[in-house]
């Protein structure tokens, strides 16, 4: 997937998927999340799994993600209420959860900051991108967006009320919404959203999956399509 994605020396990008895990179904089987009701020693051996593959450096700094604006810096000792993390520490990894939201994590061209945001529709509409880029001492143009893998836009439907939020905002955001045949109905493209405002906060050099969490069940989770089921998760960190 990151194959063409340009990443600065000195930070490492990555994300899970559901395979090759302990859990068992409806989790199977990379489950990394703790909240939606899998066994915790599952959970918990998934992520010293994962932590191993990946060889981290460091324990994940986990949030407690409740769909708002709330960033904060980093901290594997404690789990804090917030939907995003920054860092300028070497080796402290942030992580975010997903299961059709988007991931979207960030760093500076020169390698010195970065931080891994959770960014539903709710949390997008509200501000957690533009909150996050607040925490980077870096120009905005010098900074670098990864969208990782969520749900597609031939899949994620919403209500016109959730188009009327982001077009009181940005009018322009219209045409991020295709009409359904379900009345007051539409198909959001989750992704072209966040680019949207990432490129009107500043930042320029995006790069972004083309997978749709929704539609590949053999290797994501996806919330909208089992409804319980696992998280995915989506690690940044500086060496």
């Amino acid at each position: 997937m990151t194959t063409h994605w340009h990443i600065p020396k000195g930070v490492k990008i990555a994300f899970s998927t559901r395979q090759t895990g302990v859990s068992k179904a409806p989790y199977k089987s990379l489950n990394l999340g703790l909240h939606v009701g899998d066994v915790r020693a599952d959970v918990l051996e998934n992520r010293a799994l994962i932590s191993e593959r990946l060889n981290l450096p460091s324990l994940p700094a986990w949030l407690d993600q409740i769909h708002s604006i709330k960033v904060v810096e980093a901290d594997n000792q404690s789990l804090a209420c917030a939907d995003a993390s920054y860092t300028r520490q070497k080796q402290q990894v942030c992580v975010v959860m997903t299961a059709d939201c988007l991931p979207v994590l960030v760093c500076d061209k020169k390698g010195e900051q970065v931080a891994a945001i959770h960014a539903g529709w709710r949390g997008l509409c509200d501000g957690i991108i533009e909150t996050t880029l607040n925490k980077f001492a870096a120009k905005r143009s010098d900074l670098i967006a990864y969208l990782g893998p969520a749900i597609g836009p031939e899949a994620f439907e919403v209500g016109e009320e959730v188009r009327e939020m982001f077009m009181l905002l940005h009018p322009d955001t219209s045409a991020f919404f295709n009409s359904t045949e379900s009345d007051g109905k539409f198909l959001a493209d989750l992704q072209g959203l966040a680019k949207y405002r990432l490129q009107l906060a500043g930042v320029n050099q995006v790069y972004q999956s083309n997978v749709c969490t929704y539609k590949n069940e053999a290797d994501y989770f996806s919330y909208r399509r089992d409804g319980i089921t696992g998280r995915m998760a989506s690690f940044i960190w500086l060496t």
